[in-house]
C-alpha cells in the first residue's frame, strides 16, 4: 500500500516517535508498505513520521543509486539507538520527501554505530560509514523530530522561508502523493 508523504509543517514530524513493542503492529507488512511509497516517490529512505505514523522505524534503499556500495544497501531499522558518531564531519546537499524542491548542505560525521530491531525483531548492533552512515543519520532524524532543513544556515533558512511556508499550505508540485 502507497501512502501520502506527510508535508513539512505537520506535527507529526516534529515530535519524538514512540517506540514498538514487539508484536504491537505488523512489521513486515508496515516496512513492505513503507519501502512501496519510497519507491513510488523514488526517495532512498523513509520514516514512520513521513507517513503519519509516530514510530521509531525507518526504512532505506540505496539501490537507485549509482554507488556501488550503497545499490546493496536495503534495511529496516525498528528501535534504533545511534550508540556512537565519530570520523570527521563532511557536508553533502541533502533533500527530503517531506520538504519537496528544497535541498540544502549538511554537515554529518562519517561513521555511526547504531543498535537496533530488523523486521524479524532481531536486536543487532553495526557500523556504517559514508553515504549509508548519512542516510541512517537523516532518517534517524525524522524519529527524533527533527528535519534536515533544522541544520541549515541561518541565511539559508531565511532565504527558505516562502518555500517552506508554501509546502505548509500544501501548495507544492510532487510527483508523488502527498497529504496536504
Amino acid at each position: 500500500m502507497i501512502y501520502p508523504i506527510t508535508l513539512y509543517g505537520d506535527s507529526v514530524l516534529r515530535r519524538r516517535a514512540d517506540e514498538i513493542v514487539e508484536g504491537e503492529i505488523d512489521l513486515k507488512g508496515l516496512s513492505n508498505d513503507m519501502f512501496e511509497t519510497m519507491h513510488s516517490a523514488e526517495g532512498i529512505g523513509l520514516a514512520a513520521p513521513q507517513i503519519g505514523i509516530s514510530k521509531r522505524i525507518f526504512v532505506v534503499d540505496g539501490s537507485m543509486l549509482e554507488d556501488e556500495d550503497m545499490k546493496k544497501f536495503k534495511q529496516v531499522f525498528i528501535n534504533p539507538v545511534i550508540e556512537d558518531e565519530s570520523g570527521e564531519v563532511w557536508s553533502f546537499e541533502e533533500g527530503c520527501l517531506s520538504i519537496p524542491n528544497v535541498r540544502g548542505d549538511v554537515g554529518r560525521r562519517s561513521v555511526i554505530k547504531i543498535t537496533y530491531y530488523d523486521e524479524s525483531w532481531q536486536k543487532k548492533t553495526e557500523e556504517f560509514g559514508g553515504m549509508r552512515a548519512r542516510v541512517i543519520q537523516h532518517e534517524f532524524d525524522h524519529i527524533e523530530g527533527k528535519l534536515f532543513v533544522d541544520y541549515l544556515s541561518p541565511i539559508k533558512k531565511k532565504l527558505l522561508k516562502n518555500k517552506l511556508s508554501e509546502i505548509m499550505k500544501g501548495k507544492v508540485e510532487t510527483h508523488y502523493k502527498v497529504k496536504k
